[in-house]
């Protein structure tokens, strides 16, 4: 179930164009055995709106009903593949919706293409005799302007008015069939746009003829061969093929490359490819460039690529390129930043595998030393390795990679690809349901500044704890696995009543309490009673100690009456009691660094063992407070902002903002084979082994197009439970909630490997519903939902790019 709009105070939406009345068809196409049409809306309303997505625009089509229709609708026949118990259909507005107008018997039909459904299909709106030929011009014109946007990822000006013309298509070859007896629309409503030449043409205009009439082939190719249930073609399969659609190089893609000076890491001779979003190929700019890794001095390392004649890129080697080896298809894949904003997914391919290898230690040497400021010869061979070793495709879980009877029996995520997600809409506010189950979507409207921030889950109660600026949501989790609203707690405050947001959040003693901190006063916690709903206890832990992080004193201690929990500084890790008197630290179970560790995240197994993470990327491995780690995991040169550990010990998983690290913690040779990092220190020839879990190069292409924004991910979950297996890992970034299946991470499948869904808003913390890998609980920035993890689908153009998106 999903509260829209719990925290939310007014609409974000903005409508551009409205057409009052009309009816929504779906044609099918003449060989389709499932007839000709199908009537979805009987009376409906046809609307263009902003997103919260710059330069993304959807069409809304929603069911007017009529007096006492409503009631009477849950009655009405099932199973339409249309799913026409949606009160909404919402489709993004781009070129592949191919929308175009054509009269039929005295009403103007506004059709596109059902990217979803199958070839050949199209939706019409059939509009009202009485809709003004002023405003279906008005509704072309905007809607033309919102393809333009889409298409160049830029605002729409005068200037650009002559490109419209891109998007006046024909009606296709059904659309000719189902108006082949029409007549063209008369002079009176004749939609029209008046095109004057541009003063200023964008870079596009520069393509000659050829590489044009090329490009736009290539590019309605791939629209029609994508579906909902399609997933992307690999964008290497694409590329010997690519010198048939070379193009000219977005400038902006190339802006202000000038080569850097300094001390070359690695030099290769590759070839250069740029990714183009609209037709999901990466496509050749340049046969044979020269890629240099250069060390500019005081720690910042460039990425340069020139061919003789032309320098394609210059930037600085940071983690927000997001790298990418594959060495299956020798090429190396890296987002690019322009200055106004735009992202660029660039493509080296390499000839041969020892190439790869040297220009892949450059760049991790680069990418090392940029965050640890240390040199990259002077670490342990050991390091070095595991560094290099991360970005491998090694299977890591099951001996010899082979499938166990019990893996194959359990592995039930590709059921989820199949039975599509129901969506309803009502007058009051649009829900994401599973399946038909039925609810009452009660709109609370919460008044307050802020988002949605933090989420906390309940383990020995049903209850999920939401923080928004100074206040706290509370939802039940229903046995039928929805959301119910429950409370909202206003005003958190000190005992003194100084109103704070809070930063931190811990369920405590049998989730009857709830730990914060006041991020303006990192000395201090303060435990909320839960039955009361506010703070009845200030502790000081220490004038001297800033506390970063808390954390329960083992996996499962928030269900106990433990009233101990642990606390990390940025060079400590230690037990606050806060029975004491005076300061609350534990001095004989603490531990602290005489260097700054920049500590930033820890995670306790059943037992009590402690993982610690810092920003500098390293990891220990501790079997109990007060002593040295057993085991020291290198660092990749990344911040880690989030860490996970299962019950057991056997996995760490460190969250990235660009990727996610699952470690296999258990020692596999030596004389401490079949112990655990925890508890026993691995032999120099037997080190953990991390496996690098990322969004693949294409996809990431589509996301970062979408949202305009690069890869952030939020802190990455095992699903927990009492003698739960762990078998699914959850994380979000921006509008998208991701799942990987650990069973096939570990084998190293990559079909499947990982689901993805796509939201309307941006989602800011997510968990699974304690005890289950099924259902998922997610905050968005206005919103909070569960949802089943069978509305994840494989990612495909169309659930990336989300031409029907799911509504928060």
């Amino acid at each position: 179930m999903n509260f829209l709009r719990k925290f939310l105070s007014s609409s974000s939406k903005q409508e551009l164009v409205v057409i009052p009345s009309g009816q929504l068809f779906l044609t099918r196409s003449p060989n389709s055995p499932k007839g000709d049409s199908e009537c979805i809306y009987k009376d409906a309303i046809a609307t263009i709106r902003r997103t919260s997505t710059n330069f993304h625009h959807q069409l809304v089509i929603q069911r007017v009903y009529e007096e006492g229709e409503e009631q009477l609708y849950d009655e009405e026949e099932e199973g339409s593949d249309t799913d026409s118990s949606d009160d909404e259909w919402t489709f993004l507005i781009d070129e592949a919706l191919h929308i175009c107008y054509f009269e039929r018997n005295g009403h103007i039909i506004i059709s596109w293409r059902d990217l979803s459904g199958e070839p050949g299909d199209l939706f019409e709106f059939v509009c009202d005799e009485a809709t003004k030929p002023s405003l279906l011009d008005d509704f072309d014109l905007t809607a033309r302007k919102c393809q333009f946007e889409r298409k160049f990822q830029q605002a729409y000006t005068d200037d650009y008015e002559s490109d419209l013309e891109l998007f006046n298509f024909e009606l296709d070859e059904l659309s000719n069939f189902v108006a082949k007896n029409s007549a063209p629309p008369s002079p009176k409503t004749r939609l029209s746009i008046r095109g004057r030449s541009p003063s200023n043409t964008h870079y596009q205009s520069n393509i000659n003829e050829e590489d044009k009439k090329s490009s736009s082939a290539s590019s309605t190719e791939v629209s029609l061969s994508v579906s909902d249930e399609t997933p992307l073609k690999p964008p290497f399969e694409e590329i010997a093929n690519a010198t048939e659609i070379k193009h000219r190089t977005n400038a902006k893609a190339t802006e202000l490359a000038q080569e850097v000076k300094g001390d070359i890491l690695a030099r290769e001779i590759a070839s250069l490819h740029l990714f183009d979003a609209s037709m999901g190929v990466f496509v050749l700019q340049e046969a044979s460039v020269v890629a240099n890794v250069v060390d500019a001095g005081k720690w910042e390392y460039w990425l340069n690529a020139s061919s003789s004649d032309k320098n394609y890129i210059s930037m600085l080697i940071t983690s927000d390129i997001n790298p990418v080896f594959s060495f299956e298809h020798l090429s190396f894949i890296f987002n690019f930043c322009s200055i106004d904003g735009g992202l660029f997914s660039w493509l080296l391919k390499f000839k041969d595998f020892d190439t790869l290898s040297r220009f892949q230690e450059g760049v991790m040497r680069a990418l090392w030393e940029q965050t640890s400021h240390q040199k990259w010869l002077k670490s342990r061979d050991d390091e070095r390795e595991y560094v290099l070793e991360s970005f491998l495709n090694l299977s890591i879980g099951d001996k010899d990679g082979e499938k166990s009877d019990e893996d194959e029996n359990n592995s039930d995520d590709d059921q989820y690809y199949e039975k599509p997600q129901a969506t309803v809409s009502t007058k009051k506010a649009a829900v994401v349901v599973d399946d038909e189950e039925n609810y009452d979507d009660e709109n609370v409207t919460l008044s307050g500044t802020g988002k949605n921030s933090q989420l906390s889950v309940g383990y020995n109660t049903d209850r999920a704890f939401v923080v928004r600026g100074s206040k706290i949501g509370v939802f039940k989790q229903t046995e039928d696995n929805n959301l119910e609203f429950s409370a909202t707690i206003e005003d958190v405050s000190t005992p003194k009543g100084r109103k704070f947001s809070p930063d931190k959040i811990m369920l405590h003693t049998e989730d009857r309490s709830l730990v914060m901190q006041d991020p303006n006063n990192m000395h201090y916690l303060y435990r909320m009673d839960l039955e009361y709903g506010k703070i009845v206890d200030e502790w000081k832990v220490s004038e001297d100690v800033k506390v970063r992080q808390i954390n329960p004193a083992d996996k499962f201690a928030q269900m106990t009456g433990e009233q101990t929990f642990l606390g990390i500084s940025s060079n400590g890790l230690f037990r606050i009691d806060p029975r004491l008197s005076g300061d609350k630290i534990v001095t004989s179970e603490m531990k602290t660094y005489a260097i700054n560790n920049d500590f930033s995240a820890l995670a306790t197994t059943e037992s009590g063992h402690i993982a610690l993470a810092s920003n500098k990327g390293d990891i220990r491995l501790y079997d109990r407070l007060g002593i040295n780690a057993k085991t020291n995991i290198p660092a990749l040169g990344d911040p880690i902002i989030g860490l996970e550990v299962s019950s057991g010990g056997e996995w760490v998983l460190a969250t990235c903002k660009t990727y996610i690290l699952l470690i296999d913690a258990t020692i596999k040779q030596g004389k401490n084979a079949g112990s655990i990092g925890f508890l026993r220190s691995f032999d120099k020839d037997s080190k953990p082994r991390p496996k690098r879990l990322q969004i693949s190069p294409e996809h990431v292409a589509f996301m970062q197009n979408e949202t305009g924004k690069p890869l952030s991910f939020t802190k990455a979950y095992f699903n927990t439970g009492i003698s739960a297996k762990e078998g699914t890992i959850i994380t979000s970034s921006g509008p998208y909630v991701i799942t990987w299946n650990m069973k096939k991470v570990l084998r190293n499948e990559k079909d499947g490997a990982y689901l993805i869904k796509r939201y309307s808003d941006n989602v800011t913390a997510d968990n699974f519903k304690f005890g289950s890998d099924k259902n998922v609980i997610l905050a968005f920035e206005n919103d909070v939902a569960m949802v089943n993890r069978r509305s994840f689908r494989k990612p495909t153009k169309e659930t990336l790019t989300g031409t029907k998106i799911a509504r928060s």
